[in-house]
């Protein structure tokens, strides 16, 4: 199941456990990323805490938790190759969270895609 917060997150679950990444229009509005700070393995977060930075060409942005969690792998990829995420943005994800409450208050795609 794929689903997008308001503030241009994804998670894709799988069972209790979700990838998250940014949505290709957030990617497209932050230009040419050049790097990523991921969370730690570990790391729990609520849901709107800050998950990580991401370092763009034009600005700093951060990126927030869709859902309540704790980190349990990265994308060590993106480490070296931060702008996989501009090519991409929907299969590189940044990190996979154990789901530890509800998506309450997540979007369908067809529910973000109206916001934007």
């Amino acid at each position: 199941m794929l689903l997008f917060a308001k503030t241009h997150e994804w998670i894709k679950i799988d069972g209790k456990k979700g990838k998250v990444g940014i949505s290709d229009h957030a990617q497209s509005e932050l230009g040419d990323i050049v790097y990523i700070e991921l969370p730690e393995v570990g790391d729990e977060f609520s849901a709107g805490d800050v998950l990580c930075e991401i370092e763009s060409v034009k600005a700093v942005s951060e990126i927030y938790a869709p859902v309540d969690g704790k980190v349990v792998a990265v994308n060590e990829a993106l480490e070296d190759s931060p702008e996989l995420v501009n090519e991409d943005s929907m299969a590189n994800w940044i990190c996979e969270l154990e789901i530890k409450g509800d998506t309450a208050g997540l979007l369908s795609e067809e529910e973000y895609k109206k916001t934007i």
